[in-house]
């Protein structure tokens, strides 16, 4: 089947290679990167890090500009904390240090940000143990404190009713913040569980002793969440006011037969069982964007993904709107319209339609590695041919930072380089923490709204050139980004090549 649709895809891609249309120059092109999965168990310090370069050369052809880095999946922690323990997803045993040592989440960084792209640290706030964990370490906090989690078939959360866990969870994220120089700090939909049937939460004496003015135990589980969501959201904010909140709901809030301003879908809802009213936290700015994980294909009876991308498109337009792409499942079916070929095309042609959607977030990251139905072979040669820098985010900042200084190619044993410097600033909202490049030929028009111009998205305060023989003229333009990639005003140098 897999091969089958690879070859569709590739005359997908023949067809679209002669038609690439006017790239954005800015859009959010992530991938997420899991770990809970097991993936790296067992891989050890230099396989994991052979296994994640090799994504990350990968995903920087395809085009992906953030990464978001799975690095606390149950209560635990994939780098080093003095609050939880080592996961078990990273070493086989919870509390068990890597050897050789090494920091996941810091390497990472490091490896992004040398590729231009950000790295967003994902952590799931309320979920203490998962269904395959058999062992937890002496301080994972479900041993330390077994009144502040429940159980709900076979995993553990951490109630949240209870404001120490609120607490505890933003001591959590502050801590991460505050060590490591993340982009972003991301959640997923994990609130309260995914509803099984037979399985009731058990907070009922919870709501009786301390209902806060609900008489419905739904509403009363709705005002927890959403005082989390402020506070989390106001201590990324206290600790770096730059570093973004991202939240990945599941894909239906809510179901129209349930809901004048639902979807006309039939699903599971945020609102209603997972307890999750994101709406009210987009009007309330409590997060900086939002990927509603829309993981369902088009003509899905419960909930048609061209009904979904609508209904966000329409209705949380507040905040920066990033669509959650299955990969697998775009590859696995065909376009209503085209039995010929599967999803990719349509789905992608839907996101450059609405007018809202400024993103895509790859579910996951290793099957666009591994090119599930040519889709990142389609990335890197058609719809992320050309760079893109982040979607702006004025709410949090539109300050630009100064232009480069002292731009100038020099000859040097390394070859041709083309050097600049930092401009000054006063502050972080000006400080340049990033550059861009761009190249034109000598009688083109310069014009850095055209992302087929830009070469490189560096930390770097130089570049090396592509020197021949001295006898072709270029122009080469350098801006400075700054961390929520506002960008400067440009510096123009001609340069023989």
């Amino acid at each position: 089947m897999r091969k089958i649709f690879s070859l569709l895809s590739l005359a997908t891609l023949l067809l679209l290679s002669t038609n690439v249309f006017g790239a954005p120059k800015r859009e959010f092109r992530g991938a997420w990167i899991q770990c809970v999965n097991g993936q790296f168990i067992g891989l050890g310090t230099e396989k994991m890090q052979q296994t994640l370069t090799y994504q990350l050369d990968e995903l920087q052809k395809d085009g992906v500009n953030a990464i978001i880095f799975q690095v606390r999946p149950e209560c635990d922690a994939l780098y080093e904390s003095s609050i939880e323990p080592w996961s078990r997803f990273l070493t086989g045993q919870q509390g068990v240090a890597p050897v050789p040592y090494w920091d996941p989440l810091q390497w990472m960084i490091t490896e992004c940000h040398k590729r231009g792209m950000e790295l967003h640290a994902w952590i799931n706030p309320f979920r203490a143990k998962t269904k395959v964990t058999n062992e937890l370490a002496s301080n994972n906090i479900v041993l330390r404190r077994p009144d502040l989690v429940f159980p709900y078939d076979g995993l553990y959360l951490l109630n949240p009713a209870k404001q120490e866990n609120r607490d505890y969870i933003c001591r959590v994220a502050a801590d991460i913040i505050r060590r490591y120089d993340v982009d972003g700090l991301h959640i997923d939909d994990y609130f309260y569980p995914y509803p099984v049937a037979g399985c009731e939460i058990p907070d009922q004496q919870d709501f009786n002793n301390n209902p806060q003015g609900f008489s419905n135990i739904g509403d009363w589980r709705r005002n927890n969440v959403n005082l989390f969501i402020e506070q989390l959201h106001d201590t990324i904010k206290s600790v770096k006011p730059w570093v973004k909140f991202g939240v990945s709901p599941f894909g239906i809030y809510r179901n129209k037969k349930n809901a004048h301003n639902g979807s006309n879908t039939n699903g599971l809802q945020n609102y209603d069982e997972l307890y999750a009213d994101i709406l009210l936290w987009g009007d309330n700015g409590w997060y900086d964007y939002c990927v509603p994980q829309l993981y369902w294909e088009i003509g899905h009876k419960a909930a048609d993904y061209k009904t979904l991308i609508h209904w966000w498109n329409e209705n949380a337009s507040s905040r920066p709107l990033y669509i959650g792409e299955d990969i697998e499942r775009t590859a696995k079916f065909t376009d209503p319209n085209n039995p010929r070929q599967n999803q990719m095309q349509a789905k992608y042609k839907l996101h450059e339609e609405m007018e809202n959607v400024n993103g895509t977030v790859l579910w996951y990251a290793k099957a666009a590695v591994d090119n599930i139905g040519n889709y990142g072979t389609m990335l890197r040669n058609h719809y992320w041919k050309y760079p893109a820098l982040q979607p702006l985010m004025p709410f949090i900042d539109e300050t630009r930072p100064g232009k480069p200084a002292k731009v100038k190619p020099i000859w040097t044993s390394d070859g041709y380089i083309l050097f600049w410097q930092a401009p000054k600033s006063k502050s972080w909202k000006d400080e340049a923490v990033k550059y861009v490049v761009y190249r034109f030929g000598n009688k083109e028009k310069v014009n850095i709204e055209d992302p087929s111009h830009i070469i490189a998205i560096t930390t770097n305060p130089w570049l090396q050139l592509p020197y021949v023989d001295g006898k072709e003229k270029f122009v080469y333009v350098v801006t400075a980004l700054n961390r929520l990639s506002n960008e400067s005003k440009a510096v123009k140098k001609k340069v023989k090549l």
